[in-house]
């Protein structure tokens, strides 16, 4: 193997920077410390003695917690990759005489956050940086939801019978419990089957940043978290939305708190859209499009999220920190604008 010496690695980096490597813009724009607080005082509280080996920068374990995030990557992956990768490297601070945490340490660190409900309040924290950066939720806000797949389980009827009545099914060993989940659930859409969790969110018009988001089974209807995912403090008092969620009760929410309704209308077989109805349709669509441009650059840059966890409360974390990372992502762009 032929050794390597200063000059090739820094010609090496310098090739990254010429093929445009995204992670340093977002190195660069976002400012980490500012979700230490809240990480180290996890770490601290989970940690009974200071013996044994020092644990991995607090930080250091959240950024990686955000590449997983924006890549789609399983711990396994992501520590292969973090090895790999030059950018990875570079991206977390690494030489490559640095100890890489395994992926048994990144899964321990993941549910450190996901037990101590942490995920939604870095989120949050984040957002309040976004609106001191100058970044306020402006010209209205957006509605809308995501399928979000996991992994198909083989139940017996009686077995989700069970399930869906909130009870677990009878012989279920606990090596089996802990491999079955029972918060997914189905849903039909456009004549196909899904089985996962929906991720619902609010974006501002403006920057296309996610401003709110809920977690629920796939089988919440969207309609059923409209309400809580308003925001308040947007500039404008517009908001729009998919013909899911029009209702009399939706129309009646909007109204008593002000807001200036922009949902879809959806005929029917007996009731068919008037002109002038699909006309308002089409005026109102080319502004709600734009939060399936976020679902697509979701898709785009990590494929299709599965969820690799079991019950909602992972699921809300995994969810919860791939919205974060493109709000972080989304920042770093919108910065250097």
């Amino acid at each position: 193997m032929m050794q390597t010496g200063l000059f090739d690695w820094q010609t090496r980096f310098e090739q990254l920077d010429n093929g445009g490597d995204p992670l340093i813009k977002l190195n660069d724009m976002v400012k980490w410390e500012l979700f230490r607080k809240p990480l180290e005082k996890v770490r601290d509280k989970d940690r009974k003695s200071n013996a044994g080996r020092k644990p991995f920068d607090a930080v250091l374990m959240f950024k990686i917690l955000i590449l997983q995030s924006l890549y789609n990557l399983s711990d396994d992956q992501l520590e292969f990759q973090i090895r790999d990768r030059l950018s990875f490297m570079r991206f977390l601070g690494l030489s490559l005489g640095d100890t890489v945490p395994d992926a048994k340490t990144i899964w321990l660190f993941r549910e450190q956050l996901t037990e101590a409900n942490l995920v939604k309040k870095l989120f949050e924290r984040f957002d309040k940086f976004l609106r001191k950066s100058g970044f306020t939720a402006r010209k209205g806000q957006i509605v809308d939801a995501s399928i979000v797949p996991a992994p198909r389980q083989r139940n017996s009827r009686d077995e989700n019978r069970q399930i869906k009545e909130g009870q677990v099914p009878e012989g279920w060993s606990e090596n089996k419990k802990c491999q079955k989940d029972t918060d997914a659930r189905w849903t039909r859409k456009n004549g196909k089957n899904y089985y996962g969790y929906k991720n619902h969110i609010e974006v501002d018009v403006a920057h296309k940043l996610i401003r709110e988001y809920e977690v629920t089974p796939a089988s919440t209807h969207d309609s059923q978290v409209f309400e809580e995912l308003l925001d308040e403090d947007n500039t404008s008092r517009d908001v729009w939305a998919d013909s899911a969620y029009r209702s009399q009760n939706t129309l009646d929410t909007l109204q008593q708190h002000g807001f200036r309704e922009h949902l879809q209308r959806k005929g029917c077989r007996h009731k068919k859209l008037t002109e002038q109805e699909k006309r308002g349709n089409y005026t109102r669509s080319k502004i709600r499009s734009r939060v399936e441009h976020i679902f697509g650059v979701q898709s785009q840059r990590a494929g299709r999220l599965i969820i690799r966890a079991i019950g909602i409360t992972r699921g809300k974390a995994k969810i919860g920190l791939r919205n974060l990372a493109y709000n972080i992502d989304r920042f770093s762009l919108l910065a250097t604008a």
